[in-house]
Parts: C-alpha cells; sequence; structure tokens
C-alpha cells in the first residue's frame, strides 16, 4: 500500500509546501499552515482529451443569459438582474447574521421551480422550524441533511433539480481526500465539482461561505475565483439592518447593495433604505450632517453623526463607527494642517447611523461637516446634505455620479447640497439648490459665517 501524501497548505491563501512553516511566504500570514493529506484525483488524460484550438473572436457567437428571476428585488439587484442559470454563487457572512435565512426564504418564494437545499449544519427540523417562522410552504422544496460529496451528488443526478442551496460549503467534503471538512483541500475540491456541475446541468448553484474573524472569507481564495459572483452578507447583529454586498459579479455590476431588516417572519427587503438611515428629530444639535452616498449605482443618504470635546487624558481618542479609522485620522490632519482648526487636542468620537459601513469618498465632507459643526457646537440645517472628497492639500475634489445624489436628495425633500466646484455639466433642479465649494476653509466659512 502505497503511502500517503502529505503537504501543508496556509489556511488563509491556499499556498502548498512540503514542510511546515512559521510565515506563509505568499500571504505574509504567521501560523497558518495545517498538515493535510492529498491523495491524486482522477482526472481525463491528455491523450484522450479532445485539444482545443483557436477561434476567432468576430465568429463568437453571444447569447443573453437565461435568468431566473426572484420575487426579491434587493436579491435581484445584487445578482445583476436575476440568478443566471448555471452560475456558481458564493454568499459570504459572519455567523447568525441571517445568511440561511435569506437562502431558504428565497427558495420557498420560487414556488414554479424544483428546489434541493442541502445542510451540513443543520437538521430538517431545525429547517422545517425556521420555514414554519417564516410562513411559506413549496410543493417542490426537497431537503438533504449530507456532508459526503458522493451521496450528495448521487442523489443530485438522480433528482435534477432547477436550483441548488448548499449551507455551507465549510462543511463539505470529499471522500477522494483523506483532509478534513473545512480544510483548503476540501473546500477547493467541492467548489470545483460544484461549479462543474453548474456548468455542464445549466443549473444554479448558492453556496453558504463563512468569513474569518478578519471579515474575511474562510478557505483559500482560488475559492472566489472560482465562482461566478459573491455576496457579502453583513450587518451589525444589534441594528435589525442587513446589506447585502456585491463583491464579484461575472453577469452584472460590482459593489451593487441590497437593503434588509430582520423581522419576526424573517428578512424584509428595504426598497427605499435612504429614509430608514435618516434620523427623525424634533430638535436640531450640533454635530449631525447628511452624506449623499453612492453604493454601486443605488443613491443612499445616511446621517453622519460627530462628537468633538476637548481631551480629559493625556492623548486625544479618535473612535469610529461605519468608516475607517485611517480615512477619519486623515481628515483630522487636513482640517489641522490646511484649515488651521486645533483638534490635537480634542477626542473625536464618529458614528455612521444606522449600523452601516460606508467606503464611498463623497462621506468625506459630510464627516468634515459634522467635526466642524461639533467642533464650533453650531448646527447644520436639517435640510442640507453633502456630497464630495477631500484631498490631502484641503481641496474638495469632483465625485462620480452627482447627478444621482442630487436627485435623490431632492425627492427625500432636501433644500441644499454641498458639491465640489470642480464637478461639471450638472443639471439645475428649481427643487434643490446646489452649492459648490472648492476647499474645507470655504466650507466652514458658507455653513458657519455666511
Amino acid at each position: 500500500m502505497a503511502k500517503p501524501k502529505i503537504a501543508f497548505f496556509c489556511q488563509h491563501c491556499g499556498y502548498e509546501s512540503p514542510k511546515w512553516l512559521g510565515k506563509c511566504p505568499s500571504c505574509g500570514q504567521w501560523n497558518s499552515f495545517a498538515e493535510e493529506i492529498v491523495a491524486p484525483v482522477a482526472r481525463n488524460s491528455s491523450s484522450t482529451r479532445k485539444s482545443a484550438s483557436p477561434v476567432s473572436l468576430e465568429l463568437v457567437r453571444t447569447a443573453e443569459e437565461d435568468r431566473i428571476l426572484i420575487p426579491d428585488e434587493e436579491l435581484n439587484r445584487a445578482l445583476g438582474g436575476g440568478l443566471v442559470r448555471g452560475s456558481l454563487v458564493l454568499l459570504a457572512g459572519e455567523p447568525g447574521i441571517g445568511k440561511s435565512t435569506l437562502l431558504l426564504q428565497t427558495a420557498l418564494q420560487l414556488q414554479h421551480l424544483q428546489i434541493l437545499y442541502i445542510t451540513g449544519e443543520e437538521s430538517e427540523q431545525q429547517i422545517r422550524m425556521r420555514a414554519d417562522r417564516i410562513g411559506l410552504t413549496h410543493p417542490a422544496f426537497y431537503l438533504l441533511a449530507e456532508t459526503d460529496m458522493q451521496a450528495i451528488m448521487k442523489v443530485v443526478h438522480q433528482l435534477k433539480p432547477d436550483l441548488i442551496f448548499v449551507d455551507s460549503i465549510q462543511t463539505m467534503a470529499s471522500p477522494m481526500l483523506g483532509s478534513p471538512a473545512g480544510s483548503v483541500g476540501q473546500i477547493r475540491e467541492c467548489a470545483a465539482i460544484w461549479q462543474e456541475y453548474a456548468k455542464s446541468s445549466h443549473t444554479a448553484v448558492i453556496l453558504v461561505g463563512h468569513i474569518t474573524k478578519d471579515g474575511l472569507i474562510a478557505g483559500p481564495k482560488v475559492l472566489e475565483h472560482i465562482v461566478d459572483t459573491v455576496l457579502q452578507f453583513e450587518g451589525d447583529r444589534q441594528y435589525v439592518y442587513r446589506l447585502l454586498r456585491t463583491v464579484k459579479n461575472r453577469f452584472g455590476a460590482s459593489f451593487e447593495l441590497g437593503v434588509y431588516e430582520m423581522a419576526e417572519r424573517g428578512l424584509r427587503p428595504v426598497s427605499q433604505p435612504s429614509a430608514l438611515f435618516l434620523h427623525q428629530k424634533e430638535e436640531v444639535f450640533s454635530g449631525s450632517a447628511v452624506a449623499a452616498t453612492l453604493e454601486g449605482i443605488r443613491p443612499l443618504l445616511v446621517e453622519v453623526q460627530a462628537l468633538v470635546t476637548p481631551s480629559l487624558y493625556g492623548t486625544p481618542q479618535r473612535t469610529v463607527s461605519g468608516l475607517d479609522l485611517r480615512r477619519l485620522q486623515l481628515l483630522l490632519a487636513v482640517l489641522e494642517k490646511r484649515g488651521g482648526f486645533h483638534l490635537h487636542t480634542q477626542d473625536v468620537f464618529l458614528n455612521i447611523v444606522g449600523g452601516l459601513h460606508i467606503e464611498d469618498p463623497a462621506l468625506d465632507l459630510a464627516v468634515v461637516a459634522a467635526l466642524l459643526s461639533s467642533f464650533e457646537d453650531l448646527s447644520i440645517s436639517p435640510s442640507t446634505c453633502f456630497a464630495g472628497e477631500i484631498g490631502l492639500s484641503g481641496e474638495i475634489r469632483a465625485i462620480s455620479r452627482p447627478a444621482q445624489r442630487i436627485a435623490e436628495a431632492a425627492r427625500l425633500g432636501f433644500q441644499r447640497i454641498y458639491l465640489s466646484r470642480y464637478n461639471q455639466d450638472i443639471p439645475p433642479r428649481p427643487e434643490i439648490e446646489v452649492i459648490p465649494v472648492g476647499r474645507v476653509e470655504e466650507l466652514y466659512q458658507r455653513l458657519f459665517q455666511g
């Protein structure tokens, strides 16, 4: 009997090494190598495989993707207009965020399709209890509680479903490999099996994936390369809102955003999210500003709250929620150096209302406005919003899609919006005033001295 081959794999990026290493030479992670048994997998030999030949691009025929329209418009938006048949989709998120709930209610809504729901983490009884809570039934919904890929594929070939859900890919294991489920080799092999089946049978497959404590998708990076679409389900579990972000999509635009509200009977899609994230206040306080951001091609207005107060300790505090801390530090340095505002002795606390995490650079102008408002203890009119990127020299740079941001602000009843003066060809709208500004000093003068 041949001795099994042993290799060491980085659990972060999938790098293979014949011996254990303290630091991965590929991704730089420490103590990430784990021992796995590598078994040879039978493949088609090169002698029997039909060789490929080059084809002229002009002779290649294209066709519209055959999509499955989902009743959930937010999920349709994230997928780029529906689920493409034969595609492999990865839905990632932290434990307890609502991934299984989203998949189950999506499956139960597709009454005209035969569904196979494969679970490796929950029993049939647990799935039934969740379905009863959602309040939906499906006559052609089949459950399979199994983790062995060989047994799963046997059922799949017998049933031939229209749509397959796998919860989760980290629990699946192929008997061709000796390593345990969740290892780099198993995740890579199981994902390759699902990809081959999806393409050959023209069946859409949705995989659930876990994320690490660093917010990255667990398993080798090759998993994200194999799949056609990567969706990330995120949100603060202390809030009822959940965000579905499109990280990768071969059949549509990336960085799209779907918004959900966690309710008693499952996840409820939110078609107009801007109104939810704008806090309705009876009184106007300092340190609050509204940002006209853009998630993908979807405009989203959010409230930025700032608190600037003299530091009682030797080192001023910098606390932020919903924004990268390094971005806040950069903006504070710009205000200190270019604007002459002495914030180095102040504690700064910043929060994006609703538990959102915004990466749009156009958020900068609202952050600066909120900081200056709290620093001077002067309020900003609640009918005013902001959209602009701050440069290191203190200039306010142009942003993308200003017309969409202005239209969303006008729809929600805002009367003024501050934009960069470098944004050109903005169509005028009689219901909202566009105020161009070029530097942070000019913003301060117009807000608090004009």
